[in-house]
Protein backbone atom coordinates (compact mmCIF):
# COMPACT_ATOMS: atom_id res chain seq x y z
CA UNK A 1 0.00 0.00 0.00
CA UNK A 2 1.40 3.37 -1.03
CA UNK A 3 2.00 5.91 1.77
CA UNK A 4 1.47 9.65 1.91
CA UNK A 5 3.05 12.14 -0.49
CA UNK A 6 5.43 14.57 1.22
CA UNK A 7 4.18 17.57 -0.80
CA UNK A 8 0.59 16.85 0.22
CA UNK A 9 1.56 16.53 3.87
CA UNK A 10 3.52 19.79 3.65
CA UNK A 11 0.46 21.51 2.16
CA UNK A 12 -1.77 20.12 4.92
CA UNK A 13 0.58 21.31 7.68
CA UNK A 14 0.95 24.76 6.11
CA UNK A 15 -2.81 25.21 5.72
CA UNK A 16 -3.32 24.17 9.35
CA UNK A 17 -0.68 26.63 10.56
CA UNK A 18 -1.91 29.47 8.33
CA UNK A 19 -5.57 28.91 9.18
CA UNK A 20 -6.89 29.05 5.62
CA UNK A 21 -6.14 27.94 2.06
CA UNK A 22 -5.78 31.53 0.86
CA UNK A 23 -3.19 32.35 3.56
CA UNK A 24 -1.26 29.12 2.92
CA UNK A 25 -1.06 29.47 -0.89
CA UNK A 26 1.67 32.18 -1.02
CA UNK A 27 3.71 30.36 1.62
CA UNK A 28 3.68 27.27 -0.59
CA UNK A 29 4.20 29.24 -3.82
CA UNK A 30 1.03 27.61 -5.18
CA UNK A 31 -2.32 28.86 -6.41
CA UNK A 32 -5.29 28.39 -4.09
CA UNK A 33 -6.80 25.88 -6.53
CA UNK A 34 -3.57 23.82 -6.44
CA UNK A 35 -3.64 23.85 -2.62
CA UNK A 36 -7.25 22.68 -2.68
CA UNK A 37 -6.41 19.90 -5.14
CA UNK A 38 -3.53 18.64 -3.00
CA UNK A 39 -5.76 18.56 0.06
CA UNK A 40 -8.45 16.69 -1.89
CA UNK A 41 -5.93 14.04 -2.92
CA UNK A 42 -4.61 13.77 0.65
CA UNK A 43 -8.12 13.26 2.07
CA UNK A 44 -8.78 10.70 -0.67
CA UNK A 45 -5.61 8.84 0.35
CA UNK A 46 -6.46 9.08 4.09
CA UNK A 47 -10.07 7.99 3.54
CA UNK A 48 -11.43 10.52 6.05
CA UNK A 49 -12.06 14.30 6.12
CA UNK A 50 -9.01 16.11 7.50
CA UNK A 51 -10.17 19.75 7.45
CA UNK A 52 -13.38 21.65 8.05
CA UNK A 53 -13.69 24.77 5.91
CA UNK A 54 -15.88 27.80 6.45
CA UNK A 55 -15.95 31.57 6.64
CA UNK A 56 -13.53 31.50 9.58
CA UNK A 57 -10.95 29.53 7.58
CA UNK A 58 -9.80 25.92 7.77
CA UNK A 59 -9.41 23.82 10.92
CA UNK A 60 -8.35 20.18 11.37
CA UNK A 61 -10.93 17.53 12.16
CA UNK A 62 -10.18 15.00 14.94
CA UNK A 63 -8.64 12.75 12.27
CA UNK A 64 -6.75 15.76 10.91
CA UNK A 65 -5.27 16.48 14.33
CA UNK A 66 -4.00 12.91 14.55
CA UNK A 67 -2.44 13.12 11.10
CA UNK A 68 -0.98 16.56 11.86
CA UNK A 69 1.37 15.16 14.52
CA UNK A 70 2.53 12.39 12.19
CA UNK A 71 2.91 14.83 9.30
CA UNK A 72 5.16 17.17 11.29
CA UNK A 73 7.38 14.27 12.32
CA UNK A 74 7.52 12.80 8.81
CA UNK A 75 8.46 16.14 7.26
CA UNK A 76 11.01 16.85 9.98
CA UNK A 77 12.64 13.42 9.51
CA UNK A 78 12.72 13.92 5.74
CA UNK A 79 14.44 17.29 6.13
CA UNK A 80 16.80 15.92 8.78
CA UNK A 81 17.85 13.06 6.49
CA UNK A 82 18.60 15.50 3.66
CA UNK A 83 20.56 17.82 5.97
CA UNK A 84 22.55 14.89 7.35
CA UNK A 85 23.49 13.64 3.88
CA UNK A 86 24.54 17.16 2.87
CA UNK A 87 26.46 17.69 6.10
CA UNK A 88 24.18 20.54 7.27
CA UNK A 89 23.03 19.06 10.59
CA UNK A 90 23.13 21.56 13.46
CA UNK A 91 24.73 20.05 16.53
CA UNK A 92 25.56 22.16 19.57
CA UNK A 93 24.29 24.21 22.51
CA UNK A 94 23.17 27.83 22.32
CA UNK A 95 21.47 30.46 24.50
CA UNK A 96 18.54 32.35 22.99
CA UNK A 97 17.06 35.51 24.52
CA UNK A 98 13.49 36.32 23.36
CA UNK A 99 11.36 39.38 24.06
CA UNK A 100 8.20 38.64 26.03
CA UNK A 101 6.04 40.28 23.35
CA UNK A 102 7.05 37.99 20.47
CA UNK A 103 4.04 35.78 19.62
CA UNK A 104 3.70 34.58 23.24
CA UNK A 105 1.01 32.01 22.43
CA UNK A 106 3.04 30.41 19.63
CA UNK A 107 6.68 30.45 20.66
CA UNK A 108 6.52 27.05 22.39
CA UNK A 109 5.18 25.46 19.21
CA UNK A 110 7.80 27.17 17.07
CA UNK A 111 10.59 25.94 19.34
CA UNK A 112 9.13 22.44 19.22
CA UNK A 113 9.16 22.51 15.42
CA UNK A 114 12.74 23.79 15.50
CA UNK A 115 13.69 20.85 17.72
CA UNK A 116 11.99 18.46 15.28
CA UNK A 117 14.02 19.89 12.40
CA UNK A 118 17.28 20.02 14.39
CA UNK A 119 17.09 17.33 17.12
CA UNK A 120 20.81 17.62 17.94
CA UNK A 121 20.57 21.35 18.61
CA UNK A 122 20.14 22.26 22.30
CA UNK A 123 18.60 25.70 22.86
CA UNK A 124 18.38 27.35 26.27
CA UNK A 125 15.65 30.00 25.98
CA UNK A 126 15.31 32.98 28.32
CA UNK A 127 12.46 35.49 28.10
CA UNK A 128 13.81 39.01 28.60
CA UNK A 129 12.79 42.63 28.13
CA UNK A 130 13.75 44.08 24.74
CA UNK A 131 15.89 46.77 26.39
CA UNK A 132 17.89 44.12 28.23
CA UNK A 133 18.37 42.15 25.01
CA UNK A 134 19.56 45.25 23.14
CA UNK A 135 21.88 46.19 26.01
CA UNK A 136 23.32 42.67 26.09
CA UNK A 137 24.05 42.56 22.36
CA UNK A 138 27.80 42.92 22.90
CA UNK A 139 28.04 40.91 26.11
CA UNK A 140 28.21 37.17 26.80
CA UNK A 141 24.72 37.04 28.34
CA UNK A 142 23.31 35.08 25.37
CA UNK A 143 24.33 33.89 21.91
CA UNK A 144 21.33 35.09 19.86
CA UNK A 145 18.80 37.79 20.73
CA UNK A 146 15.27 38.26 19.38
CA UNK A 147 14.11 41.78 20.26
CA UNK A 148 11.32 44.27 19.54
CA UNK A 149 12.00 47.61 17.88
CA UNK A 150 9.61 50.57 18.29
CA UNK A 151 9.42 53.75 16.19
CA UNK A 152 11.89 56.32 17.50
CA UNK A 153 13.65 53.83 19.77
CA UNK A 154 17.43 53.67 20.00
CA UNK A 155 17.45 50.45 17.96
CA UNK A 156 15.11 51.99 15.40
CA UNK A 157 17.31 55.09 14.95
CA UNK A 158 20.20 52.86 13.96
CA UNK A 159 18.34 51.87 10.82
CA UNK A 160 18.10 48.39 9.28
CA UNK A 161 19.90 46.57 12.06
CA UNK A 162 19.62 42.81 12.36
CA UNK A 163 17.24 40.46 10.55
CA UNK A 164 13.63 41.64 10.64
CA UNK A 165 11.33 38.65 11.19
CA UNK A 166 7.95 40.37 11.11
CA UNK A 167 6.15 43.67 11.58
CA UNK A 168 3.05 43.82 13.74
CA UNK A 169 0.46 46.50 14.30
CA UNK A 170 0.28 48.02 17.77
CA UNK A 171 -3.20 48.51 19.21
CA UNK A 172 -4.88 50.11 22.22
CA UNK A 173 -6.54 47.29 24.14
CA UNK A 174 -8.71 46.63 27.18
CA UNK A 175 -10.73 43.80 28.63
CA UNK A 176 -13.59 42.66 26.42
CA UNK A 177 -16.58 44.93 27.05
CA UNK A 178 -14.54 47.28 29.26
CA UNK A 179 -13.90 50.10 26.77
CA UNK A 180 -17.00 52.04 27.82
CA UNK A 181 -15.86 52.09 31.45
CA UNK A 182 -12.48 53.70 30.76
CA UNK A 183 -12.23 57.31 31.87
CA UNK A 184 -9.66 59.97 32.64
CA UNK A 185 -7.02 59.79 33.96
CA UNK A 186 -6.28 56.84 31.66
CA UNK A 187 -5.68 53.74 33.82
CA UNK A 188 -2.65 52.08 32.24
CA UNK A 189 -1.76 48.41 32.58
CA UNK A 190 1.90 48.02 31.63
CA UNK A 191 5.06 46.09 32.32
CA UNK A 192 7.65 47.79 34.61
CA UNK A 193 9.28 51.01 33.45
CA UNK A 194 12.33 49.09 32.21
CA UNK A 195 10.10 47.81 29.37
CA UNK A 196 10.58 49.67 26.07
CA UNK A 197 6.85 49.54 25.28
CA UNK A 198 6.06 51.02 28.71
CA UNK A 199 8.48 53.87 28.03
CA UNK A 200 7.10 54.41 24.54
CA UNK A 201 3.45 54.61 25.69
CA UNK A 202 4.15 56.93 28.61
CA UNK A 203 6.30 59.29 26.52
CA UNK A 204 3.66 59.39 23.80
CA UNK A 205 0.86 60.25 26.25
CA UNK A 206 3.01 62.90 27.92
CA UNK A 207 3.76 64.55 24.58
CA UNK A 208 0.04 64.77 23.94
CA UNK A 209 -0.65 65.91 27.52
CA UNK A 210 -3.11 63.09 28.12
CA UNK A 211 -3.68 62.53 31.83
CA UNK A 212 -2.80 58.98 32.86
CA UNK A 213 -1.91 56.82 35.83
CA UNK A 214 -0.21 53.40 36.14
CA UNK A 215 -3.13 51.34 37.44
CA UNK A 216 -1.28 48.02 37.38
CA UNK A 217 2.30 46.90 36.70
CA UNK A 218 2.65 43.30 35.51
CA UNK A 219 5.86 41.27 35.56
CA UNK A 220 5.27 39.74 32.12
CA UNK A 221 2.93 39.71 29.14
CA UNK A 222 0.88 36.81 30.53
CA UNK A 223 0.20 38.77 33.72
CA UNK A 224 -0.56 41.88 31.70
CA UNK A 225 -3.15 39.97 29.67
CA UNK A 226 -4.83 38.69 32.85
CA UNK A 227 -4.94 42.20 34.34
CA UNK A 228 -6.52 43.59 31.18
CA UNK A 229 -9.08 40.77 31.04
CA UNK A 230 -9.96 41.56 34.67
CA UNK A 231 -10.80 45.14 33.67
CA UNK A 232 -7.94 46.90 35.46
CA UNK A 233 -7.29 49.38 32.64
CA UNK A 234 -6.01 49.81 29.10
CA UNK A 235 -2.70 49.08 27.44
CA UNK A 236 -0.84 49.00 24.15
CA UNK A 237 -0.01 45.57 22.72
CA UNK A 238 1.28 44.14 19.48
CA UNK A 239 -1.21 42.09 17.50
CA UNK A 240 0.01 38.59 18.42
CA UNK A 241 0.13 39.43 22.14
CA UNK A 242 -3.61 40.25 22.36
CA UNK A 243 -4.77 37.27 24.39
CA UNK A 244 -8.06 35.72 25.48
CA UNK A 245 -10.46 38.17 27.12
CA UNK A 246 -8.65 41.19 25.64
CA UNK A 247 -9.92 43.25 22.71
CA UNK A 248 -8.84 46.24 20.63
CA UNK A 249 -10.50 49.54 21.47
CA UNK A 250 -12.79 50.54 18.62
CA UNK A 251 -12.59 53.86 16.77
CA UNK A 252 -15.30 55.41 18.94
CA UNK A 253 -13.47 54.59 22.17
CA UNK A 254 -10.08 55.77 20.92
CA UNK A 255 -11.64 59.03 19.68
CA UNK A 256 -13.42 59.62 23.00
CA UNK A 257 -10.19 59.06 24.93
CA UNK A 258 -8.15 61.05 22.36
CA UNK A 259 -5.70 58.16 21.96
CA UNK A 260 -3.18 58.58 19.13
CA UNK A 261 -2.88 56.28 16.14
CA UNK A 262 -0.18 53.67 16.71
CA UNK A 263 2.57 52.66 14.25
CA UNK A 264 3.77 49.07 13.78
CA UNK A 265 6.52 47.42 15.79
CA UNK A 266 9.33 45.27 14.35
CA UNK A 267 10.66 42.01 15.71
CA UNK A 268 14.21 41.22 14.70
CA UNK A 269 17.17 38.98 15.38
CA UNK A 270 20.22 40.90 16.57
CA UNK A 271 23.05 40.93 14.02
CA UNK A 272 26.12 38.72 14.13
CA UNK A 273 28.86 39.59 16.60
CA UNK A 274 32.47 39.89 15.57
CA UNK A 275 34.23 36.56 15.96
CA UNK A 276 31.14 34.48 16.76
CA UNK A 277 31.25 30.74 16.09
CA UNK A 278 29.98 29.52 12.69
CA UNK A 279 27.30 27.47 14.48
CA UNK A 280 25.71 30.66 15.85
CA UNK A 281 25.29 32.09 12.35
CA UNK A 282 23.76 28.85 11.09
CA UNK A 283 21.30 28.74 13.99
CA UNK A 284 20.41 32.41 13.44
CA UNK A 285 19.52 31.60 9.84
CA UNK A 286 17.46 28.59 10.96
CA UNK A 287 15.61 30.74 13.52
CA UNK A 288 14.89 33.37 10.88
CA UNK A 289 13.32 30.67 8.71
CA UNK A 290 11.30 29.13 11.56
CA UNK A 291 10.12 32.34 13.25
CA UNK A 292 9.38 34.51 10.22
Amino acid sequence: MRGFELDQLRTFVTVTDAGSLSAAAPRLFLSQSSVSEQLRKLEERAGVPLLTRGKQGAAPTPAGLRLLEYARRILALSELALQDLRGHTLDGELRLAVTDYFRPGEIAGMLRRLREHYPYLRLHVTVMKSGMIDAGALTDAFDIGLSMRLPGSRAGRKGARGTVLRREALAWVAGEGEAGEVGVPLPLVLLPDTCSLHQYVVQMLRRRRLDHVIAHSASGVAGLQLALAAGLGISCLNESAIGHGVARLDAQATARLKLPVLPPAEFFLLPARAGEAPLVGKVRAALAEQFA
